[in-house]
């Protein structure tokens, strides 16, 4: 709440804050340093309408006072002592017609006003600068000089803060708006509170509830680690059932409270005080001050046009406060007026309803962080998951690799070797014979040498075979290489970079989903329809192209399907009440179709609640209090039905007659669906029904009249409903005298409550009531 007590121009609590004329706050110093002023001869607009100020001016007066009543004053001029100089006269030029003119100039800063040079406050707005003094003069005689120069000759308007839409200031300067008084008292109370509760803190410092509803909220029991919530007993059991998503958090006791000195510290409001702002808005006594200011007694609100005269009356057309003689000689004299009393009633009315809207969504949105919060910790555990089952994916294709990286050079070893064992023994091979054919080389030349003719023939002979033996030894190919240096591997990577770079994740289509989990937080009845909702489990990866929701008859007997599709929530209408629904679920896609979830029972209730059907009833039927209460504009007969519908069970309501004229036959009962709506109930086939005066009844079904009873309805009686549909029986009461009952002969199927009226009969709708007891023999009804 502290943030809507402080001042939107210097950051501090409201000091004398004043309503503009855009219905934002802001503190009177504060108001002085964001008023402009226009000079003279300047193009400016004209004087707004301010709903909580008088007429203005007169036409032609040309007078510019200040803008407060102590603009003479140096510190008026000066903003409190601590703030720009600002708000130095608004001129009236404009006439009484300009002056209750509001100035929509801009929905942002317009300029208006910009002449004046001007500093910028923290929010944006313009700040006066201070005025100089000149030599020679005390500073507030000079800022006094400066308010009655600058009034004289200019006019002024001030720019709210928050929406930026200008004003003009009439005659009476800032002092023409209204006094914000019931702030200033919240304000106050707060300081004193403030104040209370820090210097009691230390002592009494109690871990409450995060989650009550209750005033006071309850100590807290419990804090849930994953939610970081604090939880009272009721509370925990509430949001932390011992079912569902929920039951797997962990709850510990909460931290102890700090110790004194620790709370001491935790405060720095405590040694300090309220926080310094601008503008001059904080407290001259500072937070005793305030106390004071608070014990003290109110001042009641007096009208800022006659200030001898209370508030007594509320203007609807100007939406103010006003005393008895703004209506007498102001210009409210022609407004539409209101008591204050009943205005105030009216408005606080108004602004409860309004809270307990917020309120609702308060709660809600309570309940939403902690959802959130255990989504959080829910991603970061499945983050965590899916991280180490991505590193374990990734691990395995390294390692496949690094075996495949091993295969592959023990088949490159093998192909070395074998090329190093060829080429070596070529070698061995070569060098041999190289020798062999050196040697016998070397000895034929020394044979040559020789000059014995005989000794020379002696062994030519087998010389010369023996060299040409040696030379056939080098036939061809055999200094030819019989391996090669190059290796005739390659290795065939791409398909595999390829399949690494498209390495991502991936849906399987090739399993059927599994089981969807039950959101039991969310299945509930209402009457007599359910709502079920589920979801997927965490981790599935095969795609889900349906749901299949199955229900049964409510008597344990075979299930049945009630609804496929891709929806995750689902609401079941037309079930009997007083009956238990078991309910299952099951997903499929292309593969197949998956196993159901676990089996949830509901529930319905015991008794009907329910109202007129707007969509199902005649145009001519006017339905008002919500759907209970049903009138007719025209003067036949014209059927509306119930929104329940009823096919087992038994079943009582009642209908009051609010008005009766001129004796006409209302009727009432059950009807089909597609019962005729422009005639009276009864008449058709679809229809089983009781229509009466003021005297009698008759049962009527298919346009047959029988059964006629003494004893009418007239305006104020009561007419009850029966509706056994275990012994088929229809059982009226006027006024609790019984009127039957009447039997259905074989008639099944489900039924609607039905009425039948025209203009000169109203009647509203009772139901949930309990089923009235002792009852008469039957009467047969239709066939």
């Amino acid at each position: 709440m502290e943030e809507e007590l402080k001042c939107p121009v210097c950051g501090s609590l409201f000091r004398e804050p004043i309503i503009l004329p855009c219905s934002h706050n802001v503190c009177l110093p504060c108001a002085r340093t964001i008023a402009v002023q226009t000079p003279d001869g300047e193009p400016h607009l004209p004087q707004p309408l301010l709903h909580s100020r008088g007429s203005g001016l007169p036409a032609g007066a040309a007078a510019a006072p200040p803008l407060d009543h102590d603009a003479a004053a140096g510190p008026a001029c000066s903003g409190g002592g601590g703030s720009a100089a600002g708000g130095l006269g608004g001129g009236a030029g404009g006439g009484g017609d300009h002056a209750d003119k509001l100035s929509l100039y801009s929905e942002t800063d317009s300029g208006y006003g910009s002449y004046t040079p001007s500093l910028k406050s923290p929010n944006g707005v313009r700040v006066l600068p201070m005025v100089p003094a000149p030599p020679g003069s005390s500073a507030a005689a000079a800022r006094g000089a400066a308010c009655s120069s600058l009034s004289s000759s200019s006019s002024s308007s001030i720019t709210c803060p928050q929406c930026h839409r200008s004003a003009s200031l009439d005659h009476r300067g800032l002092r023409g708006f209204q006094r914000n008084r019931l702030l200033e008292a919240i304000v106050q109370r707060y300081q004193q509170g403030r104040g209370a509760a820090q210097g009691a803190s230390a002592a009494s410092a109690v871990a409450i509830c995060q989650l009550c509803d209750r005033t006071p909220p309850e100590p807290a029991a419990t804090l849930c680690e994953q939610c970081d919530v604090l939880y009272c007993a009721a509370c925990q059991l509430k949001c932390h059932p011992s079912r569902g998503p929920f039951a797997k958090h962990r709850l510990v006791q909460p931290p102890p409270p700090p110790a004194p000195a620790e709370a001491a510290s935790a405060s720095p409001g405590a040694a300090q005080g309220a926080p310094s702002g601008g503008g001059g808005c904080k407290s001259p006594g500072g937070a005793g001050a305030g106390a004071a200011g608070g014990s003290a007694a109110r001042k009641f609100p007096t009208c800022p046009e006659h200030e001898m005269e209370n508030y007594s009356m509320y203007c609807v057309s100007c939406r103010t406060p006003v005393c008895y003689l703004c209506l007498e000689e102001g210009r409210h004299g022609k407004h539409e007026v209101k008591p204050l009393g009943a205005m105030w009633k009216q408005h606080k009315a108004q602004l409860s309803q309004a809270l307990n809207g917020v309120s609702d969504k308060a709660k809600e949105a309570k309940e939403f962080l902690v959802q959130l919060k255990n989504i959080l910790q829910q991603v970061q555990e499945n983050g965590l998951d899916y991280e180490a089952c991505l590193v374990a994916q990734c691990d395995a294709l390294v390692d496949a690799l690094t075996r495949q990286k091993a295969k592959l050079l023990t088949k490159v070893t093998k192909e070395r070797e074998h090329k190093l064992k060829m080429v070596w023994d070529q070698i061995n091979h070569c060098t041999l014979k190289l020798r062999q054919s050196t040697g016998l080389m070397e000895y034929c030349l020394e044979v040559i040498k020789e000059n014995d003719p005989s000794g020379f023939l002696q062994i030519s002979d087998a010389l010369i075979k023996r060299v040409q033996v040696s030379q056939e030894q080098w036939v061809k190919g055999a200094l030819e290489p019989k391996v090669s240096a190059e290796f005739d591997l390659t290795l065939d990577s791409e398909p595999l970079l390829q399949a690494i770079h498209q390495l991502d994740f991936i849906q399987m289509k090739c399993r059927v989903p599994p089981g969807p989990l039950l959101q039991l937080e969310k299945c509930c009845t209402h009457n007599n329809s359910v709502t079920l909702a589920w979801r997927m489990p965490p981790f599935t990866h095969s795609p889900v192209d349906g749901y299949i929701l199955e229900l049964d008859d409510g008597d344990g007997g075979q299930f049945r399907e009630v609804y496929v599709g891709k929806e995750t929530l689902c609401t079941i209408d037309g079930l009997h009440f007083n009956s238990t629904y078991n309910a299952r679920v099951k997903a499929f896609n292309s593969s197949g179709v998956g196993p159901y979830s676990k089996t949830v029972v509901l529930q319905t209730s015991d008794v009907a609640w329910f109202t007129f059907d707007p969509n199902s009833g005649h145009r001519d039927i006017i339905l008002s209090n919500d759907n209970q209460t049903a009138t007719c504009s025209s003067y036949d007969d014209r059927v509306v039905l119930g929104t329940a519908a009823f096919s087992k069970g038994v079943h009582y309501w009642e209908l009051h007659v609010d008005r009766y004229d001129n004796h006409p036959d209302p009727a009432f009962g059950v009807a089909r669906a597609s019962v005729v709506k422009d005639m009276m109930l009864g008449k058709d086939d679809k229809a089983w029904a009781m229509y009466v005066d003021n005297n009698r009844s008759w049962f009527m079904h298919c346009n047959s009249h029988t059964n006629r009873t003494e004893g009418g309805v007239c305006k104020g009686a009561t007419v009850g409903v029966l509706l056994d549909l275990n012994k088929h029986t229809l059982t009226f009461f006027i006024n609790g005298q019984q009127q039957g009952p009447t039997a259905f002969s074989h008639v099944d199927g489900v039924f609607m409550p039905a009425l039948s009226l025209n203009r000169n009969v109203q009647v509203t709708l009772h139901t949930g009531l309990e089923v009235p007891t002792n009852l008469g023999r039957p009467k047969l009804l239709g066939n």
